[in-house]
């Protein structure tokens, strides 16, 4: 019901920082050097997280607020290639650092959703003030 609008939201938001994470990955040195820089990439990043902070903080269904945690860490990695590409175009340190985020966040959610499965199997909701009980 409720929850499709919001879901759909994220989605783009995070098919916006999976372009953008492409995008940086993909510039030479020399569209690098004419390009505005760093800056766009950190102010996407920083409202990607904010965004990602206040779902977390304000929503109260696990499935949003497990899509909030995937926003957080996601802002976090387009921060990562953001950094790497530009301050230390030669080292591969911000994009391990991503890769391992992304493992994390895949492994995360599985083990999330499978706690929500079983949470709506014991109490017929996903709300958080029906997980207290």
């Amino acid at each position: 019901g409720g929850y499709a609008l919001p879901f759909e939201v994220i989605s783009i938001l995070l098919l916006a920082a999976l372009i953008g994470c492409i995008v940086i990955a993909l510039r030479t040195k020399t569209e690098q050097n004419n390009a505005t820089g760093i800056v766009p990439y950190i102010i996407s990043g920083t409202a990607l997280f904010f965004i990602g902070v206040y779902g977390f903080l304000t929503r109260r269904n696990l499935i949003t607020m497990l899509m909030s945690i995937e926003l957080i860490l996601n802002s976090v990695n387009l921060n990562f290639i953001a950094f790497n590409k530009y301050l230390w175009p030669n080292q591969m340190d911000g994009l391990f650092f991503t890769l391992f985020i992304i493992a994390i966040a895949a492994a995360e959610a599985a083990v999330a959703i499978a706690i929500i499965i079983n949470l709506y199997r014991s109490h017929n909701s996903i709300d958080v003030e029906n997980a207290e009980d």
